[in-house]
């Protein structure tokens, strides 16, 4: 069977608020589990009533179309009810990462200035130290016991509050949802502008226009965090969509990932290529049968990250499970790019070609306008109604990133003939850490605060764990620093996905006459190291 150049379109596409998917899946499977949080349920009916009384909350707090409300949690039911929630009052969620350390908390905070902040009791000490320095926020909500003072109870405004009097008229092609934080092609994390429609679009996209990858008789397990754009719309607002049901971890853990695969007959993993090589090895650390524990799960999806043809087979020679490969942005809502479940169909080490009504082309490097031919290497490029509208507050970043209408992804990739598509690198500077993003640029900054560091640069070192790790090239004032007293030093002030992971001290930084950080000379310096 050959496989299509382009998948046919689904347009016209829905054009409804995103919290419509609740109201919709609960008019269809009311009575049906929707959310499964450790020993509590969720029904779609129960989760609608519980958006709209939190949304009848926020209305009460004068929380109006426009404004930003921030999360900051771990995955739980209740961000499901808060994020819907929000966007019924015509509000915009801006998520935060729950590993973030203060500096990372200010930062997003002062920059999209949300009126409210809905944080985990846990987590509540963290953003009180940094709230006196942020005008905006005039309400936290705490998820689990209310701190004393101003807070208030998540749990007490759910079951005081109705309803808002009114629908709130939203525009989904212009009007803003979320706004996660991303580091885009370079530098700071800048927050991502997607629209109801870049969201609901996406949805579509991918559960019906990628094979149907999963649909209401799925159960979802959802480890992947939620205030990354893949935990929140492929799993969190998909399952919702198809009438799955979700399975929440808090965090990834491996032995409560196969107790919940167990206990729940999960159908369906969405995963990130570190948890794949994690499975693949895992019988050599311990006796277990991964093909049996692994019996009720259909196939498995990765994104995030890219995943070689080895680890593919690896993985399916091990577990007896089917691996399908994507590829997406938080730009791009995120997906752009989905193999195919269908044996026939499939490429090994291809994310598959575009999702539908996607356009793609790799362009040329250096002017990023002429487009390749099939197999050479360039940079892919992306259009289609899940790309942003740009960065918050950021025009320069917004006309650099998408140019007459097409995002530049900053990945270099090629393109067969059939139209699928295989990420090659990094154009853009970008470490990516187990799936995560870590931008060299604020590392290379925070190294520059320690007194004994005169100068200092950031690359990703391969590793095939975590694919890349942060290692810091440093110059310094003499010999009394240590590699570890600079580790610490970066570890105490990020989250632990940021933390630099190797010290090499040399005599210089290589720039350009410009002075530009070439990186890419180090880059290459540790792929030749790792060869060799």
């Amino acid at each position: 069977m050959a496989a299509p150049a382009q998948r046919p379109s689904i347009s016209p596409y829905a054009k409804h608020p995103v919290q419509e998917i609740v109201s919709r899946s609960a008019a269809r499977w009311g009575s049906k589990t929707a959310v499964i949080d450790g020993e509590r349920r969720l029904t779609f009916t129960e989760l609608e009533e519980q958006a709209k009384r939190f949304a009848g909350a926020l209305h009460g707090m004068g929380i109006a179309k426009g404004d930003r409300v921030a999360i900051l949690a771990p995955n739980c039911a209740e961000y499901v009810v808060a994020f819907h929630g929000i966007c019924t009052v015509g509000a915009v969620v801006t998520t935060l990462n729950p590993s973030y350390r203060e500096r990372e908390i200010e930062f997003q905070l002062k920059d999209s200035a949300p009126r409210a902040l809905i944080v985990a009791e846990p987590l509540y000490a963290l953003a009180a130290a940094v709230l006196p320095s942020v005008q905006s926020v005039e309400k936290v909500i705490v998820i689990g016991d209310a701190p004393a003072g101003d807070a208030l109870s998540f749990h007490k405004l759910v079951a005081e509050h109705g309803p808002p009097p009114r629908e709130v008229e939203i525009d989904p092609d212009t009007d803003l949802a979320v706004l996660p934080y991303s580091s885009g092609t370079t530098g700071l994390p800048k927050g991502v502008m997607l629209t109801h429609t870049n969201l609901v679009a996406n949805v579509q996209q991918f559960l019906y226009g990628a094979s149907a990858l999963f649909t209401e008789d799925d159960v979802v397990q959802v480890h992947l965090p939620m205030y990354h754009i893949y935990g929140m719309n492929v799993l969190m607002n998909g399952s919702i969509a198809a009438g799955a049901t979700q399975v929440l971890m808090p965090r990834f853990d491996m032995a409560q990932c196969l107790t919940l695969i167990a206990e729940h007959k999960i159908t369906a993993l969405y995963t990130v290529p570190p948890v794949i090589l994690g499975l693949v090895n895992l019988p050599s650390m311990i006796d277990i049968d991964l093909p049996s524990a692994l019996s009720t799960v259909r196939y498995c999806f990765s994104g995030a990250a890219p995943l070689s043809a080895d680890l593919t087979q690896r993985f399916e020679e091990v577990t007896g499970v089917t691996l399908v490969q994507g590829y997406g942005l938080t730009e791009t809502s995120p997906v752009t790019n989905a193999d195919f479940a269908e044996i026939e169909l499939r490429r090994a080490g291809s994310v598959g070609p575009s999702l539908p009504d996607t356009d793609e082309k790799v362009v040329d490097l250096d002017a990023g306008k002429r487009e390749l031919p099939r197999g050479e290497v360039g940079e892919l490029i992306v259009r289609g109604p899940q790309v942003m509208k740009g960065y918050w507050n950021n025009p320069e970043a917004t006309a650099e990133t998408i140019r007459d209408g097409w995002l530049h992804t900053g990945d270099m990739a090629t393109m067969d003939e059939e139209g699928y598509v295989y990420i090659v690198d990094r154009k853009k500077e970008l470490i990516k850490y187990k799936g995560f993003q870590v931008p060299p640029a604020e590392l290379e900054a925070l190294l520059l605060e320690h007194p004994a560091i005169t100068d200092a640069a950031v690359v990703g070192k391969p590793d095939e764990e975590a694919g890349e790790l942060p290692k810091a090239y440093v110059v310094t004032k003499g010999p009394d620093v240590t590699a570890d007293e600079i580790m610490e030093f970066v570890a105490e002030r990020v989250a632990g996905f940021k933390k630099i992971r190797e010290v090499e001290f040399i005599d210089e930084i290589p720039k350009n006459p410009s002075g530009k950080i070439l990186r890419r000379v180090l880059v290459d310096q540790e792929r030749e190291r790792a060869r060799g």
